[in-house]
């Protein structure tokens, strides 16, 4: 004999079967993996940094000993250490009567800036010679090389 449950009865069980079935496949089904954050572009010093630490690194006519020793990356510093007779830094044997920054140019993917410095003499003609910046702008600012070659100026 089939018996009539009340109606309230019959919803209530109706409503804890479904939601029992929805949470047992809310806990079964895989959880939404979430997007994962976009990468934080690193910290990089930009031209004009570059430009006016280029400006008083050198001065008007070079780096002092202050700069040589806390403003020059250590592979640099090596290579000024080996030429004793020659001023790595300046391109040169002597001091020059000015020194002017041009344009700077950053390559951001390469961590790298560069300017053409301009050094100018009591006699003869002005020089030009390539100097080279890190971008990491988690770390101080440094000269990390020089191009003395005429060629690429």
């Amino acid at each position: 004999m089939i018996r009539k449950a009340p109606r309230a009865v019959t919803v209530s069980a109706l409503c804890a079967a479904l939601l029992g079935g929805g949470l047992t496949l809310a806990a079964s089904a895989p959880a939404a993996t979430p997007a994962p954050a976009p990468k934080k572009a690193a910290a990089r010093y930009g031209a004009e940094q570059v430009h006016h630490f280029l400006e008083g690194f050198y001065g008007n006519h070079g780096p002092r000993r202050w700069e040589r020793r806390h403003m020059v990356g250590d592979a640099l510093k090596k290579r000024v250490q080996q030429n004793k007779k020659y001023d790595v830094l300046l391109c040169a044997q002597n001091a020059p009567r000015d020194i002017a920054i041009g344009r700077v140019t950053t390559a951001q993917s390469a961590g790298v800036g560069w300017a053409t410095v301009t050094t100018s003499w009591t006699r003869g003609k002005d020089q030009h010679f390539t100097a080279y910046v890190g971008l990491d702008a988690t770390k101080p600012i440094k000269l990390v090389q020089i191009d003395c070659s005429p060629s690429r100026h």
